[in-house]
């Protein structure tokens, strides 16, 4: 498996060993998040468990640097990993609730409907149906009905790979709900998002969930006896099967590269045989079936394992593959339309054993669940054009309070704030106001529309640098006002610190060189808004003399009638 190089080993007092992350840069911190995702997602139970370990070190180092979207990467990182390991199931919760909670404070919509359909993931595990439903409704209404602009502090590639994680997401609740042809769709958003952007392990996996979806939606049609249709879905799977052999042999997959994909990954194994069940296939289906963690894996070889054995007359072996299989799926409530697949199946090898009237039970019982699929998908869409309005309310009484360039609280915003904060009488509190050094330039040299990029990247930086309690808003121009409530002055001026450092380090083509001079204050008692940031104003024109890029601090000394 390629991947980045671990740094160097260390072993706490506890005789741990562990690795030095805080040496590590944020995209090593990224790179190996993912592939600890992928061997959780492919090994037992042992790898598992050293996997969850591993990436709470990460994790923890993140949020200990504080980058948003470094920590929600991480914390989607973690959450999967603990979906996947057997006895870690509920521990995602308090994961996939940060993750919601920090995309939303952060304004990361992309990251933000990842969660949610992680969450509906975590749903169906926990058999709550309807609120897996809710759950991708809403990822459902922020990917497809706003279409999230493009975070300019991603490049392109980046930003298309976030894309086509989620809509992977999204597409494997809709999966796993048996609403296929709405899955179908959002998988296609996500093919799109990686033509030209998609790495070899992302391109893989995103081969075998679209097999895995074809192959759900062929079995679903069989239940209906849509037969030549099933038939058709099983070859598209076979030749995504196919297409998948090239980009595994560069993938995360914790496999051995002198063997085909089909040999080791049950999903793409079984799309060969089902498309064409034959005595051939036995051998390695049962080494595929000793690979299966998951109960979509389990019970697609089942079937294709079981219709192989029929071929080579061997009923009495296929039904105990099915029945021990059954017995494996009692209590798993993840995959609801492959269970019944499985019972249909069992049931129609059963064969003699299956009465007429039995029979036209089972015929009455797949229309009735044809229907609820339908009432399934009225209900998702029903709940995802609420949410769509839902959200669209609020962003109209949202932009009345917005700048519209960068995203941030406005000039109004900004003086409801602070009106409340000083009426509050909130002690201590510090107000800082921020100008760009360099930037007037950036329109003489370039454009104003490049001049418009950097203030976005300026603000989205000044933004993340700070506590989420702190308010950044646009004053006008190249200006903003900082209010960070409960921060005593040396506090404040630290933080703006690191603001000013996390600017001056941004990539040339994103900052075009400016930098942040910055004046920060501590209210006087019964001091007025305007009058605190005149004296914010008069300090950040201390750090402009003194040649920019810096913090000036001015005492709020009591006034003479305190």
């Amino acid at each position: 498996m390629g991947g980045a190089k671990l740094p160097e080993e260390t072993v706490d007092e506890q005789g741990n060993v562990g690795h030095r992350h805080h040496e590590m840069s944020d995209a090593w911190l990224v790179g190996r998040a993912s592939e600890l995702v992928a061997v959780a997602q492919s090994s037992h139970l042992a790898a598992q468990l050293d996997a969850a370990t591993e990436i709470d070190r990460i994790l923890a180092e993140a949020q200990g640097r504080g980058e948003p979207r470094i920590v929600a990467q991480l914390l989607r990182a973690a959450a999967v990993v603990r979906l996947v390991t057997p006895g870690l199931v509920d521990m995602s919760d308090p994961q996939l609730d940060e993750m919601l909670a920090h995309c939303r404070r952060h304004g990361l919509i992309v990251l933000e409907a990842d969660a949610r359909a992680l969450r509906g993931r975590r749903f169906l595990l926990g058999n709550a149906e309807d609120k897996a439903l809710t759950e991708i409704a809403s990822a459902l209404a922020m990917m497809l009905d706003e279409e999230p602009e493009v975070d300019p502090v991603f490049d392109k590639r980046i930003w298309d790979q976030l894309l086509a994680t989620t809509l992977q997401d999204i597409a494997l609740v809709l999966t796993q709900l048996g609403v296929y042809e709405m899955a179908d769709d959002v998988l296609a958003g996500a093919n799109n998002a990686l033509r030209e952007s998609g790495q070899p392990h992302q391109i893989y996996v995103h081969l075998v969930n679209r097999a895995r979806l074809r192959i759900g939606w062929g079995l679903r049609l069989e239940r209906v006896n849509l037969h030549d249709a099933a038939h058709e879905q099983f070859k598209v799977a076979s030749g995504l099967a196919e297409a998948a052999e090239v980009p595994f042999r560069q993938s995360l997959h914790p496999g051995r590269r002198d063997l085909d994909a089909a040999e080791q990954v049950p999903i793409l194994g079984a799309a060969h045989a089902l498309t064409n069940p034959k005595e051939g296939h036995l051998d390695r289906l049962w080494s595929l079936r000793g690979l299966s963690m998951y109960a979509r894996e389990l019970i697609i070889v089942a079937i294709a394992l079981a219709r192989c054995l029929v071929e080579a007359n061997r009923l009495d072996d296929a039904l105990k593959v099915l029945d021990d299989t059954r017995t494996q799926m009692e209590h798993d409530t993840s995959e609801p339309s492959l269970v019944l697949s499985l019972e249909r199946e069992y049931a129609h090898m059963s064969g003699p054993h299956t009465t007429s009237a039995l029979q036209a039970y089972n015929a009455a019982l797949e229309l009735e669940l044809w229907q609820m699929r339908e009432s399934r998908v009225a209900t998702l869409q029903t709940r995802r054009e609420h949410e769509r309005l839902t959200r669209a309310h609020g962003q109209i009484a949202q932009q009345a309070l917005q700048d519209p360039l960068t995203g941030l609280p406005n000039r109004r915003a900004l003086d409801d704030k602070m009106g409340e904060l000083i009426a509050g009488q909130v002690d201590p509190f510090s107000i800082a106001l921020v100008d760009l050094d360099g930037f007037k330039g950036v329109n003489d040299r370039h454009s104003h529309a490049e001049g418009d990029d950097v203030l976005r990247v300026i603000a989205s930086t000044l933004r993340q640098a700070l506590r989420g309690d702190d308010m950044v808003a646009r004053y006008g121009g190249d200006e903003f006002v900082v209010l960070l409530p409960g921060a005593p002055l040396h506090a404040a001026e630290a933080a703006l610190g690191r603001a000013v450092d996390a600017v001056a380090g941004l990539p040339i083509d994103l900052s075009r060189g400016v930098t942040l001079s910055v004046g920060v204050i501590s209210l006087r008692p019964r001091e007025s808004a305007n009058q605190a940031l005149s004296r914010a104003d008069s300090a950040m024109y201390v750090a402009k003399r003194q040649g920019g890029c810096q913090v000036a601090a001015v005492a709020g000394e009591p006034s003479a009638e305190a």
